[in-house]
């Protein structure tokens, strides 16, 4: 940790200061909070993400905050995408001491209902993504002597509910990945992890409860399943990310961390 002064002269400590973040899905929501959240900390960030104009409003952000950032457009299902984004995380700021894997999308769908080739992209983004990025950031983790990949996963990869198959196989595939991936990297020093939502206020959670009598009845109906009785913001995220990222967690590896407002309690 290293302590600083804010706008009004209060001393505050940066819990991410010296350390060099790459984040997925950096664009909107989750990532971007995150992004915005290792700013603060004092993290130097590296955001990947299909929309440059959507990377371009959270480099605006960080740059709020103080921080020291770079966007890189990367599609995370493609291996020279997300070796670049690696290497420019690298080649700007020295070293990559943090993977967070962010990008992901949804599917509501049974396998009767998804056609293949939703099937593959779903798969391609939200397994196939993680395993490039992690590839990719492995030998930059080495060369800085370690650093710590914190998967965004779902309470669906704990937990199943109807409608949602393809999901709920990707992110339990998340969940594995994450456990298997601690095993074998923890020799490097690099430790894995997987953060858990239930839902999270966002533009995809918006579309999916569009202003209808059906999307009203799901939305009260999945809000109602929540004991703390709200839906997450993406800081509820952003906050334990943190933590993993930093040095208070160096004991933790191979964990699955629901955050969830209870859902995973009962």
């Amino acid at each position: 940790m290293v302590h600083r002064l804010d706008a009004e002269g209060r001393d505050i400590v940066t819990r991410l200061a010296g350390k060099v973040a790459v984040i997925t899905g950096g664009g909107t929501g989750i990532g971007q909070a995150i992004a915005v959240e290792f700013a603060r900390e004092g993290a130097k960030v590296a955001v990947g993400g299909r929309r440059r104009e959507k990377l371009e409003e959270t480099l605006s952000l960080l740059k709020q905050q103080g921080g020291e950032a770079v966007a890189v457009e990367c599609d995370v299902t493609r291996a020279e995408d997300t070796e670049r984004l690696v290497k420019t995380a690298e080649d700007c700021f020295g070293s990559v001491n943090v993977l967070v894997n962010n990008a992901g999308t949804l599917s509501v769908s049974t396998v009767e209902t998804i056609s293949e080739a939703d099937w593959d992209r779903l798969m391609a983004t939200n397994v196939k993504g993680p395993f490039l990025m992690s590839r990719a950031v492995l030998p930059a983790m080495r060369r800085a002597g370690g650093g710590s990949i914190i998967n965004i996963g779902s309470v669906l990869g704990i937990a199943a509910i109807r409608d949602r198959a393809a999901y709920c196989a990707s992110k339990g595939g998340v969940t594995m990945l994450t456990k298997a991936m601690a095993l074998d990297h923890a020799g490097d020093h690099v430790r894995v992890n997987c953060v858990c939502p239930s839902i999270v206020e966002s533009a995809m959670t918006e579309m999916f409860f569009a202003e209808t009598e059906a999307a009203r009845k799901i939305r009260d109906s999945r809000l109602a399943s929540i004991p703390l009785g709200r839906f997450g913001k993406p800081g509820d995220i952003a906050g334990i990310v943190v933590f993993l990222a930093s040095d208070e967690s160096s004991w933790m590896t191979g964990t699955v961390i629901p955050v969830d407002g209870g859902v995973t309690a009962e």
